[in-house]
């Protein structure tokens, strides 16, 4: 550690030299495998969210990477071959992400105006924040929202300003809060209002199989395909998945989904068929 210290014959043991500068050994020790640890841990970070801990973990970096340099290991290692590729992931402001998280560890009030996409207009909320959830590469603030009277989602990437209230938030129950997160597909929560059937192609079915849309789901196999069942509430995001495997997959029920499904295959297919035509 370059630590300061004479050997004292007389005492047989050690001390700091007096007119050394000041030192301090650090508090916590690695050894090189959770050096490294702390390296991709920051990297999976910064990849999550560019700049939320820089200011705070830097010096520390620092640090890191001179612990592993004297014992004779690159921290280039961690930023070469360890890599979080992100998809669709939508900016968020820095100041607007470390207000909302404030209030959120601070069990405060935040006052928030929000854009959201649906409805296309700007409304002023008060909300309880309760959780702060990473979704498909992108930020999700659940609360209470005194608006509303009921649980919420907010996109962080919406919120255009933030205010933290004096105001306490108001406590919530756990078991509420989970069946609201988890009982229907998507991050369009709320209790489920319906169940999907999804039925897969062989081609396709060997990768579902193994994939998790829902606590709940139910899966079984049909020879070589695969049958998926998974409750929802809002069938937005669901039809958007369903899309993307285009005719390796069909939807058995409800009648009302298949039919969206159907829609939108055909307008898609209309498309292509105006390209061939000219």
């Amino acid at each position: 550690m370059n630590a300061p210290i004479i050997y004292i014959r007389s005492a047989n043991g050690y001390k700091y030299k007096p007119d050394s500068p000041a030192f301090e050994l650090p508090g916590l020790w690695f050894n090189e495998s959770e050096l490294y640890a702390l390296l991709a841990t920051n990297q999976l970070l910064e990849s999550v969210q560019p700049g939320l801990l820089s200011p705070y973990i830097g010096p520390l970096k620092v640090r890191i990477k001179n612990l592993l340099e004297q014992s004779g290991h690159q921290s280039e290692k961690v930023t070469s071959r360890i890599r979080l590729q992100t998809a669709a992931q939508r900016k968020v402001d820095p100041t607007i992400f470390g207000c909302v998280t404030d209030s959120l560890l601070n069990s405060r009030c935040l006052h928030i105006e929000y854009h959201g996409r649906q409805r296309g207009t700007k409304t002023s909320r008060l909300v309880h924040p309760y959780q702060l959830i990473h979704y498909r590469d992108n930020w999700y603030l659940v609360g209470f929202c005194e608006q509303a009277k009921d649980y919420r989602y907010f996109s962080l990437d919406r919120i255009y300003k933030t205010q933290i209230q004096q105001k306490n938030v108001h406590q919530y129950e756990e078991q509420n809060l989970a069946q609201y997160i988890n009982a229907s597909f998507g991050i369009f929560s709320g209790e489920a209002t319906n169940w999907a059937v999804l039925r897969f192609t062989s081609q396709r079915a060997q990768w579902v199989a193994d994939e998790s849309w829902h606590p709940d789901q139910i899966g079984r196999w049909f020879e070589d395909e695969y049958e998926l069942q998974v409750p929802y509430s809002d069938e937005r995001e669901l039809l958007m998945e369903i899309l993307k495997y285009g005719p390796d997959v069909e939807v058995i029920t409800p009648e009302e989904l298949r039919n969206m499904v159907s829609k939108k295959l055909h307008l898609a297919n209309q498309k292509y068929h105006k390209v061939e035509d000219k």
